[in-house]
């Protein structure tokens, strides 16, 4: 190979994906010649793990660019390729058709706010923090509005959003780890988050941008190949995106039959959900409207607003290139989106339909029970079979699962071959690390940039800094491995709750203070306070002290009580106070032009 290692990208992500496809093939081939089940599922997850912890490894830097920016120097398309893994979490690839498995309608405005959300990112964001040449979100609002406080308000916002979201992530490695490995769930996070650690540690975002493309190839691969043979498998057609409407009239007859919406679950367990549930709701009520594009609208603020996403900008080599970038990521994104509902659709099929082998409701307990993936399922808490009225065969309310496991679970549901279920693991395995890399890199940054260097030690040096980053990534990790283990929320639940805090916190801080020079310092700090307040405060309400909700808004969208009153208090406290001095107003305009030098030197 001629040239720098950017120049042979293409060359080195070629041969990568044929090494991966040749491993698929490989395992292939040992699931036929009789290896076991389990020792496929252990291959799939330990090779990609490595292949990622040697990509990680590889990358190591002790250069103050590489670490946080990646040197600047990613192409368009690559950074649209790692965005697109930073974002498609175990939220996308584990949970979301899980979600609109048993949700019906309203879980699709997740895929809705989700993806227009890149909208707002590329025409309000993203190329101009590019041009501002910050290292993290806090950086810029630490710079853009002066002072120490407003920086640290952002510090704040930034982790509490960050972790919440990397608990989610860690989850979907747990839940992945205990299925393919056969451990318990609490051990599975601990396994997971050691995966992550050694992809970001020791090089950081350069390390973390390497590993994403490496995991998007594999995430992507993981999640089409079931669809597309499923759809095949059942005779829909070649491209199930475009005729799973079909299936989901085939459903909708399946669930009157088996009066779906009619028999409620006859017991409960943790986590645990009866198909009963999955009743379609196709939204026609104006409650309902609302709910729809309540949950839209926080998801594309929230989108917006997030650190690890709108980091992933700042290491391009252009402002130009940061939009191209954008661009790429919706791209890559909508692979995955356009595919989910489909994917949920034909699993439930699956399920449901007496006329297919999987089938199981109508059929006895015992023979369920003797079903290999409900065995495996069950053994490690995510599935349960009950026999609640005595008569010895499976009823639609007697089906427990929990949504998270949906996606993992589908090859096994619908009769693929062992090696397809092995490659959704690894798939799952990778959404959930590179977001994961992501967040814990956003988080560890923003305290060893913007709260030790910036606020406690700016004499510090490149090796201090670095070693504080690198211990708080070890920290923040451990801590949210802990918080995973205990369960306390579902993977897309505490998902939804990541983007509320960001955007009751950080949306408007950071638009306006894009788009309008008036907002000052005291407005920045009202706007993060009471927002963040605000929006916390009101999930409390309803979440942990019963109370009642306002106007049908629920713990999934208390980002609509939190954007209001940081817009009105960012706009009437920058009002009532003295307006940015001329230099400041000045910075502002020069960061809308799209040509010109990076407004900060590399080294602030």
């Amino acid at each position: 190979m001629q040239g720098s290692f950017i120049d042979n990208l293409g060359r080195i992500y070629g041969l990568y994906t044929l090494g991966f496809l040749a491993f698929v093939i490989l395992m292939a081939i040992l699931e036929q010649m009789g290896v076991a089940a389990d020792t496929i599922g252990i291959l799939f997850v330990a090779f990609t793990v490595a292949i990622y912890a040697i990509i990680g490894v590889l990358s190591r830097t002790m250069k103050m660019d590489e670490y946080y920016v990646a040197g600047r120097n990613v192409p368009a398309l690559y950074n649209g390729m790692a965005t697109a893994s930073d974002w498609m979490s175990g939220a996308s690839f584990v949970a979301m058709a899980g979600g609109i498995y048993f949700g019906g309608y309203g879980y699709m405005a997740f895929l809705v706010g989700w993806t227009g959300g890149y909208v707002l990112v590329a025409s309000l964001m993203a190329p101009y923090l590019r041009k501002f040449g910050c290292y993290t979100v806090p950086d810029f609002i630490g710079t853009r509005y002066g002072g120490n406080l407003a920086r640290f308000l952002a510090v704040v916002v930034l982790t509490v959003a960050s972790f919440t979201y990397v608990t989610a992530q860690i989850n979907a490695t747990g839940t992945v780890a205990s299925r393919a490995l056969q451990i318990p769930f609490e051990v599975g996070v601990w396994i997971g988050l050691l995966s992550i650690l050694l992809c970001s540690m020791l090089g950081g975002m350069r390390a973390v941008t390497w590993t994403q493309v490496a995991q998007y190839i594999v995430l992507i691969v993981a999640y089409l190949v079931p669809v597309f043979w499923m759809s095949n498998k059942m005779d829909f057609g070649l491209v199930p995106q475009f005729v799973y409407g079909d299936a989901v009239a085939r459903v909708q007859e399946l669930q009157v039959l088996h009066q779906v919406g009619v028999l409620m679950p006859t017991e409960s367990f943790a986590g645990l959900k009866a198909l009963t549930v999955g009743i379609a709701d196709p939204g026609t009520t104006l409650m309902a409207k609302w709910k729809f594009a309540t949950l839209v609208l926080c998801m594309m603020a929230g989108t917006a607003s997030l650190p690890h996403i709108l980091m992933r900008y700042f290491t391009t080599p252009s402002v130009r290139a940061a939009r191209k970038s954008v661009g790429w990521s919706i791209l890559f994104i909508f692979l995955l989106y356009f595919t989910a509902p489909s994917l949920a659709t034909f699993t439930k099929l699956a399920l449901l339909d007496p006329n297919l082998a999987t089938g199981i409701i109508g059929k006895s307990i015992a023979d369920v029970n003797a079903l290999e993936w409900v065995q495996k399922w069950s053994s490690v808490g995510f599935l349960k079979v009950a026999d609640s009225n005595g008569d010895g065969l499976l009823q639609i309310n007697e089906f427990f699962m929990r949504g998270d496991i949906v996606v993992l679970a589908t090859p096994e549901i619908a009769g693929l071959p062992y090696v397809i279920s092995g490659l959704v693991a690894a798939g799952g395995m990778a959404a959930a690390m590179s977001t994961a890399d992501g967040l814990l890199l956003a988080i560890a940054n923003a305290l060893s940039h913007d709260l030790y260097y910036k606020m406690i030690d700016p004499n510090a040096d490149t090796k201090h800094r670095l070693i504080v980053a690198r211990v708080l990534l070890l920290g923040i990790g451990a801590a949210a491995a802990f918080i995973a283990s205990l369960k306390l929320t579902s993977i897309l639940g505490a998902v939804a709750w990541a983007f509320d805090f960001a955007c009751s916190g950080l949306f408007f801080p950071l638009v306006l203070g894009i788009w309008w020079k008036r907002a000052n310092r005291q407005g920045a700090v009202a706007g993060m306070l009471l927002g963040f307040l605000a929006g916390t405060a009101y999930l409390i309400h309803i979440k942990f002290l019963g109370g009642e909700m306002w106007l049908g808004i629920d713990h999934l969208r208390f980002g609509i009580i939190g954007m209001p009153v940081s817009l009105i208090a960012m706009i009437v406290v920058s009002l009532m106070t003295e307006e940015p001095d001329e230099e400041t107003q000045r910075m502002v305009d020069e960061t809308r032009i799209p040509k010109g030098d990076t407004i900060l030197s590399s080294e602030h």
